[in-house]
């Protein structure tokens, strides 16, 4: 695993399990309460717009915290982040099926928040490492793929368990998929020893990381703020798009899975693409093709015509999938990596959340189908910002570090 050796005698293979098992496991554990957490907290007696706060929680924590995570990350290593971060999602799992006041339920939802910012960064700082820079895009998308697969996979699990144990199976399946990733994760080799001898002075903080970085962050990072901010949107618009139609729900949960279904299939080639020809050949078509697909969403009359955008929309996706992890490692320096992707994953976060909310807003100030045009042009706009500056400052090359 170590990056001195010959590029090319190194294997994804060789590093499948410990590397990418964990995140398997831990997307399986939320994918399984994802859905019921929203049921949990209305059973305990939340109102609708309660049980959706409860929900944002998950992200409001994984926002908060990635930061400190990248701090913990830099100081007791990836492995140790990860088992960690499995500790800390055991913790606040307790709390949620333990817990019977709505408070302390919600307390435990923004612990797992805290804890996927931690594991998130621990892996993808890992990755950086353990993978020459030559496989990267293939490395950071397979990683972004088989967790959406386990996202796709940890509800009808979690199903069969709510089947039969009622509400609380969905939480003790989640259990045992963070304890077994966190076990996976202890296995990992730890990287200290071949990070070697960094440059010498103490380790760069936050702040100086960011004024050493900014014009990265001002201008790669805002696209990548967009692209997040589009791709959390697209989970919104399907659904309520679909209930605008008419459509019942069974449909629209088929037109939902089908997007995922495309969205799962296609990560590995577009990290291929990356590896070969540049992160420029897939960023552009993935944001160009949800961009176009958005605006052409209010324009679709039925379940067809909606299953046709809805597919689009996931393989644009599907093929930036890593993309922004691809990006992070490759602007990330050496000396204080963690930190920079802990700066790097909040701003991805922060795009994530505003995403919905300026979906939200649109629709009650103008009309749902304006709200899903204007998502689509942020689309476009991500597509122009990162053509245009992702060649302009230091772009990925085989051998740089």
């Amino acid at each position: 695993m170590n990056k001195t050796a010959n590029p090319g005698d190194f294997s994804l293979w060789s590093i499948a399990v410990p590397a990418f098992g964990p995140s398997l496991l831990f997307g399986i554990g939320e994918g399984a309460i994802l859905p019921v957490i929203p049921l949990s907290a209305r059973d305990m007696g939340a109102t609708l717009a309660g049980a959706a706060l409860v929900v944002s929680l998950i992200g409001v924590g994984s926002l908060v915290s990635n930061i400190p995570a990248s701090i913990l990350t830099a100081r007791f290593g990836e492995r140790v982040g990860m088992v960690g971060a499995a500790g800390l999602t055991l913790v606040g799992l307790l709390l949620c099926e333990l817990s019977h006041d709505l408070r302390l339920f919600a307390a435990g939802v923004f612990l797992i928040g805290a804890a996927a910012a931690v594991f998130n960064l621990a892996r993808q700082s890992y990755l950086t490492e353990a993978v020459p820079p030559i496989l990267r895009a293939r490395a950071m998308s397979t990683l972004g793929g088989v967790g959406r697969i386990g996202l796709f996979a940890g509800p009808f699990i979690g199903a069969l368990a709510i089947h039969l144990l009622g509400l609380s199976g969905a939480y003790w399946v989640a259990a045992v998929a963070v304890a077994a990733a966190g076990a996976v994760a202890w296995g990992l080799p730890d990287l200290l020893g071949d990070h070697g001898p960094g440059p010498a002075g103490p380790m760069p903080t936050v702040r100086s990381l960011m004024a050493q970085h900014r014009r990265v962050f001002l201008t790669v990072g805002i696209g990548v703020l967009l692209v997040s901010s589009v791709r959390s949107s697209r989970q919104v618009v399907v659904p309520l798009w679909a209930d605008n139609l008419g459509l019942n729900p069974a449909v629209t949960s088929l037109i939902y899975g089908l997007s995922g279904a495309v969205d799962m299939l296609v990560f590995y080639p577009a990290g291929r693409v990356m590896d070969r020809k540049g992160r420029t050949w897939v960023a552009v078509p993935s944001m160009v093709l949800m961009g176009v697909s958005l605006l052409l969403m209010p324009l679709t009359a039925g379940a067809v015509s909606l299953l046709l955008v809805a597919m689009l929309i996931g393989f644009g996706n599907g093929i930036g999938s890593g993309l922004i992890m691809t990006l992070g490692a490759d602007y990330s320096p050496r000396h204080g990596r963690a930190q920079f992707l802990g700066i790097w994953r909040f701003l991805s976060d922060a795009g994530g959340s505003s995403g919905p909310a300026i979906l939200a807003g649109l629709t009650a100030a103008v009309t749902l189908s304006f709200g899903i045009a204007a998502t689509g042009l942020l689309g476009l706009a991500a597509a122009a910002v990162l053509g245009y500056w992702v060649p302009r400052n230091k772009p990925y090359a085989p051998g740089r570090t």
